[in-house]
């Protein structure tokens, strides 16, 4: 049986911080029960993830800003990887962000990230090497005790 994917509920918080870990996405400032409770109050479709025999094995995220939407941390669980859930999840955020109004949509990829790279470059979309991204707030924070 393959995943359902669905959005997120605020009680999967801790497994998508968890799958986060398990997929070795690069760690943000974000990545903390209460940055994913605020995202999910404010937008309640905008996380999505993949379930599959109650674990939490996929995540994205399909913002939409009113101008553009973009989709960021796709992850998968290793032990799924290679099944196609990947796209399927970027296919759900890409009908999420159309149907609100979106005529563009970029991913936000960590480039050091040789699986995500790799992922995003046979996916079809086009790569713009020519584009730089400038950030303000993502250091991460000292973990709090």
């Amino acid at each position: 049986m393959p995943p359902v994917i669905r959005p997120a509920r605020v009680s999967d918080v801790a497994a998508v911080l968890a799958l986060w870990r398990e997929a070795g996405a690069q760690p943000s400032r974000t990545d903390d029960p209460k940055s994913l409770a605020l995202l999910i109050d404010h937008d309640p479709d905008a996380l999505i993830v993949a379930e599959l025999n109650g674990q939490i094995v996929g995540s994205v995220i399909a913002a939409w800003d009113g101008w553009r939407g973009s989709i960021y941390r796709l992850a998968v669980a290793p032990a799924v990887r290679r099944t196609g859930l990947g796209t399927r999840l970027v296919s759900e955020a890409e009908r999420r962000i159309s149907q609100a109004g979106a005529v563009r949509i970029q991913a936000v990829v960590i480039k050091p990230d040789a699986h995500a790279v790799g992922f995003w470059r046979a996916s079809g979309w086009e790569e713009q090497v020519e584009h730089v991204r400038f950030v303000n707030g993502d250091r991460p924070r000292p973990v709090q005790q």
